[in-house]
């Protein structure tokens, strides 16, 4: 049995642009159908994350872009995050003891309705299940626009949304598939995958689709440049309070092309009707089997550790994938 001090967390809050804390709070019991998890590990996205650091979540959009399990307010203080890994420790007896996957902040235990928590498989390691979120938005996106046999695709922008989405594509029978990135150690982790990546200069026209991810304004406008007639593209990137300037006019119109905005919280119209959020992340776990994934987590930083890790990838100095947060073993307990 849990002592009264042992219900006590630890959770990250941003309190500032660039500044963030930890903060102690008292843990309640669980109730009837609801689990204590204590986390394995959590997972840092490069991307809404940091434009959470920055203070630059718009006020228009503040309420969409809550996270599940959010605790304060867009820009401060916010606890806020969506990749976490822990195992059960108290709840219903089929859960005891098993691993899960949560839409939960940086906090070491937390007590959640077990209907937010997905079990994950023996086979998928702690590390590599932080990346079902990035997984997810990839799959949804597949699901917005689905490529068909014998395709030219193309994805702009390396991160964990876009990499993510390039293993998923690279099991298609695609005509072709290039990843787009700036970065020379994003393009050789594509490579090591066994994707072609390549600079912007080298990406081929008359692509059917190109999946947009890099929150580049260059990107985008790329992008649409390199569709052929009455392609599409679909725009997985979120500009926060940037107003990004789309090049809509010269062939657009004559062109016929599309953009599909592509956002997880809702299930792609292609399955929208025939498949539930839990059914969609069930899916993604059995993606997450295959050992690929764990090229995306860029390093590794103790919970200890996790205010400096934010501000180091928020600086550039770490890279720019997913960084693994893992929290400590407490031992055992009285």
């Amino acid at each position: 049995m849990d002592s009264p001090q042992s219900m006590d967390s630890t959770a990250y809050w941003t309190t500032a642009p660039g500044a963030g804390e930890f903060r102690r709070a008292r843990l309640r019991p669980p109730g009837v159908g609801e689990a204590l998890v204590r986390s394995l590990y959590s997972g840092v996205s490069r991307g809404t994350e940091m434009l959470v650091y920055r203070g630059e979540v718009p006020p228009e959009v503040a309420g969409r872009m809550r996270a599940p399990f959010q605790e304060g307010e867009f820009p401060f203080p916010v606890k806020y995050g969506y990749l976490s890994v822990g195992v059960v420790e108290q709840g219903p007896d089929d859960l005891l003891g098993r691993r899960t996957f949560c839409l939960y902040p940086h906090q070491d235990r937390y007590v959640v309705p077990v209907d937010a928590l997905t079990v994950i498989p023996d086979d998928v390691p702690s590390r590599r299940a932080v990346l079902a979120g990035p997984v997810e938005t990839a799959l949804n996106a597949l699901w917005d626009a689905p490529p068909c046999i014998g395709d030219r695709i193309a994805v702009i922008g390396g991160g964990m949304i876009g990499a993510s989405l390039a293993v998923l594509l690279s099991r298609f029978p695609l005509g072709r598939l290039q990843l787009v990135d700036t970065d020379p150690v994003k393009r050789d982790m594509a490579r090591a995958m066994g994707i072609e990546a390549v600079e912007p200069e080298a990406l081929q026209a008359e692509c059917d689709i190109i999946y947009h991810a890099s929150t580049t304004e260059a990107g985008l406008a790329q992008g649409l440049e390199r569709l052929g007639d009455e392609g599409e593209l679909v725009e997985l990137s979120w500009f926060g309070s940037h107003v990004p300037a789309v090049p809509l006019g010269t062939s657009f119109h004559a062109r016929r092309l599309r953009i599909t905005a592509s956002q997880v919280s809702t299930i792609g119209r292609a399955r929208r009707y025939r498949r539930t959020h839990a059914a969609r992340m069930d899916l993604v776990m059995h993606m997450l089997q295959d050992p690929v994934f764990d090229a995306l987590i860029s390093g590794e930083s103790g919970f200890a550790d996790l205010p400096g890790a934010i501000a180091g990838l928020a600086q550039g100095e770490l890279p720019t994938l997913c960084r693994a947060i893992r929290y400590p073993d407490p031992g055992p307990r009285g």
